[in-house]
């Protein structure tokens, strides 16, 4: 037989309105009985009715992902899997419950933020989608829920105060290069991207810093641009094949293309490190699928999670709209067999 809140009364000696107080986390009951009577409800096994606090409470007690359109296809997926679990975990600790969504649903294209918000679906947001619209923009700055965008920069932050935690991805192109001069490589191929996010651009920016801090000038004839696929790092190879005479170094922007293009060295004959070391960015599983192992620049997506997930957890129990946290977290480099040196 189910146990319920007058069982629990009689058992903690208090009046079930203090029951149902303390089971819908009231300021009114003293944080002492609140932690008696909870301990006695989850060793009774009761199951408390959350659809029945969120009618009282109006809180869903539910997070909203917000996944981007790039997801689609395999490489998303593989790419976006590690930052979807992290924030998943970090707030099932929290006792949050999760809602995934696209940003745009893939078959009647309706802005899933738009209607998370509308229906009161839930408490706050996490954005990792990085070409928002206007109209989602205005949605947001009118909305009460709260919400933070996590790995990247939103592209309208130095108009609008919003709450951003991401990798310093200047900074991953910068250890990325200057790991590959220190070795004596001045002729440095880089294969980017223009994908919406900015992520690319800022990681060529931090590439030339470290060219510049080494008094050394970057020749932008070396740079150029694939889809993050496996195919376009292992096409921009086959296709500037006359190119490798002049390179010593190649610094693929994702790990995907980065695997592409060492399959691609090998094909035309060319041994990766000997002749040529290789450095990816986001440190991907498949990094040590294949030898040699990938080096490359690792996301620090656990911490990214965790912090993101805090943060928004603060601002559903602060009234303080005002101050933003805009956090830029380092990546590290992680050196394996690809760039010549492991450890």
């Amino acid at each position: 037989m189910a146990i319920t809140t007058k069982d629990i009364a009689k058992l903690a000696n208090v009046s079930q309105s203090t029951v149902s107080r303390c089971l819908n986390d009231s300021p009114m009951i003293p944080k002492k009985t609140k932690k008696r009577i909870l301990k006695i409800a989850q060793e009774h096994g009761f199951q408390f009715n959350a659809h029945a606090r969120s009618l009282s409470s109006n809180k869903t007690h539910t997070i909203g992902v917000i996944l981007p359109k790039s997801l689609f296809g395999f490489e998303g997926e593989l790419h976006f899997r590690s930052w979807q679990n992290e924030l998943i975990e970090s707030l099932e600790k929290m006792e949050f419950d999760v809602i995934v969504a696209f940003f745009e649903n893939r078959f009647t294209k309706e802005n899933n933020i738009k209607r998370l918000i509308a229906a009161k679906k839930v408490d706050g947001l996490i954005i990792l989608e990085p070409g928002l619209d206007d109209e989602t923009i205005t949605i947001l700055e009118r909305t009460d829920i709260p919400f933070v965008f996590c790995k990247y920069i939103p592209p309208f932050y130095k108009t609008k105060d919003v709450d951003f935690i991401c990798v310093d991805q200047f900074k991953g192109g910068y250890i990325a290069a200057d790991h590959l001069i220190k070795q004596g490589h001045e002729n440095i191929m880089c294969i980017s991207s223009n994908q919406i996010g900015g992520e690319f651009e800022l990681r060529t920016d931090g590439l030339k810093a470290a060219f510049y801090d080494n008094n050394l000038p970057y020749n932008d004839k070396l740079l150029f641009y694939g889809d993050t696929t496996f195919e376009s790092g292992y096409q921009v190879i086959m296709d500037n094949a006359d190119v490798l005479r002049d390179i010593t170094a190649v610094f693929a922007q994702n790990d995907l293309m980065a695997l592409g293009s060492i399959l691609a060295l090998k094909e035309l004959g060319i041994n990766v490190p000997k002749d040529i070391p290789v450095v990816g960015f986001d440190d991907i599983e498949l990094c040590t699928y294949y030898k040699p192992y990938l080096t490359t620049v690792h996301q620090p997506t656990k911490e990214i999670a965790a912090i993101t997930c805090k943060r928004l957890i603060e601002k559903l129990k602060s009234t303080d709209s005002t101050v933003k946290q805009k956090l830029e977290i380092s990546p590290t480099l992680v050196i394996r067999e690809s760039s010549g040196i492991s450890f």
